[in-house]
């Protein structure tokens, strides 16, 4: 079982040696894996006390906390070492592209295919879509026409997807229940958005709840 790393907590991992341990880093909502580094005690020490995920750079020789050049921070969620307590995963909420590259994460979608992609992550990514199509003109597209009618019109949307949703899983027809669920979420999404919610608000909520 992982446990959850705090400052009583360090000496108690199994350092080796060069007193590094390998620190993953992982997208706190979508679930996207967005680099890897090193960090020794006073790095966990540096990111627990800013809240800013900081490694030991081999490279530099030093503490270096991600973002110190770019400005792309990642703010960390939490901080958990595995089973073993020899490897270090951070949940982290970043503050623009991680990569050097100038890529989401250091395991490019567009290079590694869907590799980097676990499916639920396509969520959080249509979100990012519809944010920005929210204030755009309203010819550029659906969502930005949407948007644009108003909060009723798509309030309205999301009872008809859920209504013919609803049909089409008493008929039988798993194909129309695919198209017609897909429709819905959607449009929950955008009203979600036009409300300054989020899907991870709802999540949330469900998470309470299983508690």
């Amino acid at each position: 079982m992982s446990s959850i790393v705090d400052n009583d907590s360090i000496e108690q991992l199994k350092w080796p040696a060069d007193g590094l341990l390998p620190l993953i880093v992982q997208h706190a909502i979508s679930g996207k894996v967005l680099m890897q580094g090193y960090a020794n005690s006073d790095a966990l020490r540096h990111t627990l006390k800013t809240g800013q995920v900081t490694f030991f750079s081999r490279s530099k020789q030093r503490l270096w906390t991600k973002g110190e050049s770019s400005g792309h921070f990642l703010k960390l969620q939490s901080l958990s070492a595995d089973c073993d307590l020899d490897s270090l995963l951070a949940l982290a909420l970043p503050d623009g592209p991680t990569c050097h590259l100038g890529t989401e994460t250091c395991w490019d979608a567009k290079t590694a295919g869907s590799a980097n992609s676990p499916s639920l992550s396509f969520l959080t990514d249509l979100e990012a879509v519809i944010a920005e199509r929210q204030h755009a003109d309203p010819k550029s597209s659906y969502t930005a026409s949407l948007f644009a009618r108003g909060v009723k019109r798509i309030a309205q949307k999301v009872g008809e997807e859920g209504v013919e949703s609803a049909l089409a899983a008493m008929a039988g027809d798993r194909e129309e229940l695919k198209n017609e669920a897909a429709d819905l979420i959607f449009h929950l999404l955008v009203l979600l958005r036009s409300q300054d919610l989020q899907l991870n608000d709802v999540i949330e909520v469900l998470k309470s709840r299983h508690q």
